[in-house]
């Protein structure tokens, strides 16, 4: 049961963007960068700025990691899945929308935020926005390191589900006064996931499960979400490095 990283996007405290264009990938306590339309899309998309924070993060990884694959651009739907992990869903937009539920006994409730209540809405926009027609669920998980977006995803594509498929994280932490918001992690990484390698110069590495279910990549264990991120920069690294000699 093997598969092909070809495309990875986040954002995280560190930066946000492709895969391609980092030397390194970090995922920390912190704030989150400010996403705007112009930071994640070369193209008007007013709908963005409608979208709570959840919905704009997990959106945003989504576009990076298809722009460094690239997928991001479609004439015709395609029938890409997407698998995605969360730790905390959409929790801050629940006590969000709750917060306009108590005056007026619910009359002011906000119809906007009511829409994101749900931890998969953000997969719905994307699925709009990039044509993509694959099955697209979320899955709890107790820890942003947590595997098994990408095993469920593998799995996907073994039974045929997939050809194409889209695995990642996100999540916005605990927010204040819940938790202190320097020692919560919070951000979104996600990997595009390909049954074929048609395209060598995009390959960051091979992706498998071993017989007794553990995530490998490239011949090695994966220790968990964020080691493989470095790990598949520095693997794509050495690939482009191989390619360049060869053509020589």
């Amino acid at each position: 049961m093997n598969a092909f990283i070809t495309g990875m996007g986040w954002v995280t405290p560190a930066n946000m963007g492709c895969g391609r264009d980092h030397d390194r990938f970090e995922m920390m306590p912190g704030e989150l960068p400010a996403l705007t339309r112009k930071a994640v899309f070369d193209k008007p998309y007013p709908h963005f700025g409608r979208l709570d924070r959840y919905s704009r993060l997990g959106l945003s990884a989504v576009a990076f990691a298809l722009k460094d694959a690239q997928l991001n651009t479609w004439t015709r739907k395609r029938a890409i899945g997407m698998v995605a992990s969360t730790v905390h869903g959409c929790l801050e937009t629940d006590i969000d929308y709750y917060d306009t539920v108590l005056p007026a006994d619910g009359r002011l409730a906000s119809p906007n935020l009511f829409a994101y209540t749900l931890p998969n809405s953000y997969l719905g926009e994307a699925a709009i926005r990039f044509g993509l027609t694959g099955a697209g669920y979320i899955i709890g998980v107790p820890t942003l390191a947590d595997l098994w977006c990408l095993r469920l995803a593998l799995v996907g594509i073994c039974g045929g589900q997939f050809d194409k498929v889209l695995g990642g994280i996100c999540d916005l932490g605990q927010r204040p006064p819940y938790s202190d918001p320097d020692q919560t992690a919070s951000g979104a990484l996600f990997f595009v996931i390909e049954k074929k390698a048609i395209r060598e110069n995009l390959i960051y590495g091979e992706l498998g499960l071993s017989p007794n279910g553990e995530l490998m990549f490239a011949g090695g264990a994966v220790k968990d979400l964020r080691a493989l991120a470095q790990d598949c920069i520095v693997s794509f690294s050495k690939n482009i490095n191989i390619l360049r000699n060869q053509n020589r």
